[in-house]
């Protein structure tokens, strides 16, 4: 099932269907029964009335605010936001209600509807990634409140990806300052990616670009530990034939330093 179906399904999980709704248009906003109000909005949101299907949720919260409808229905008109990517709105729905009722069962489908709000905003690499920080804290908050759920074990995946995201922008900020000659500033990229993001796919290349900060610096014996932890770990790596071949042609070969910090941060990992 992918995340996008179990949004849906979370959604629609749980709600009863009351009495029958009835087929007309969109209704007026004059007092309804409030099971009336609530499959009116159902029936919207089924058809891929989006913008109808939240106006009528919210007409339940507004015309009868203490009933059991209402709860349903605030999940809802932010689940239908976030169909229409309306982020904002959805966050802002589903925040409201985790603070009215956080010990509702529908509380874990709020906190995981924000997650995916914050996660679908990710932008690329090369813009400015508060948002992916962002989504990275709400997989979190999914994932530490509710770690026995399927919402959780989404969550878990998505941060990988969220991760390697945050990895790759401080890679392409490195890689910036490498060309120019910055090696410091491209050193505490690259080994921020060691540190912070040590199971991502980015790092054989931060251990190769680390390679070339040390010899560049002329800090060799770093240079050496630095290909040497990458040829442990990757061997098969293009990165590590890069980093053999440029220790090489410094006359320097592979030469790990257990002691060393790039060690003690991948010795748990790989």
């Amino acid at each position: 099932m992918t995340w996008k179906q179990l949004l849906t399904v979370c959604a629609v999980c749980g709600v009863l269907s009351a009495c029958g709704a009835n087929n007309s248009e969109i209704a007026e906003y004059i007092e309804r029964p409030v099971e009336q109000i609530y499959n009116e909005a159902f029936d919207e949101l089924e058809r891929g009335n989006f913008i109808s299907a939240a106006q009528q949720f919210d007409e339940v919260e507004r015309q009868h605010p203490y009933s059991i409808w209402a709860r349903r229905a605030m999940v809802m008109a932010a689940y239908t936001y976030y169909l229409q990517n309306k982020y904002d709105e959805a966050i802002l729905t589903a925040r409201r209600f985790i603070a009215l009722y956080p010990g509702n069962k529908r509380a874990a489908y709020a906190y995981y509807l924000i997650a995916m709000c914050q996660y679908e905003r990710i932008s690329d690499v090369k813009r400015d990634q508060l948002i992916t920080e962002l989504a990275q804290q709400a997989l979190v908050d999914v994932i530490r409140r509710f770690p026995e759920s399927d919402y959780a074990r989404d969550a878990i995946l998505k941060l990988d990806l969220t991760s390697d995201h945050l990895a790759g922008k401080e890679m392409d900020v490195g890689r910036y300052y490498l060309k120019r000659g910055h090696y410091s500033a491209a050193s505490v990229r690259f080994s921020n990616v060691i540190r912070n993001f040590p199971r991502t796919s980015h790092v054989p290349e931060a251990l190769h670009r680390l390679t070339e900060v040390f010899l560049s610096l002329g800090v060799y014996n770093e240079a050496q530990n630095a290909a040497a932890v990458l040829g442990y770990n990757f061997p098969d790596s293009r990165w590590y034939r890069d980093s053999y071949r440029i220790l090489v042609d410094s006359e320097l070969t592979p030469e790990e330093d257990p002691s060393s910090w790039i060690s003690r941060a991948l010795d748990k990992v790989f």
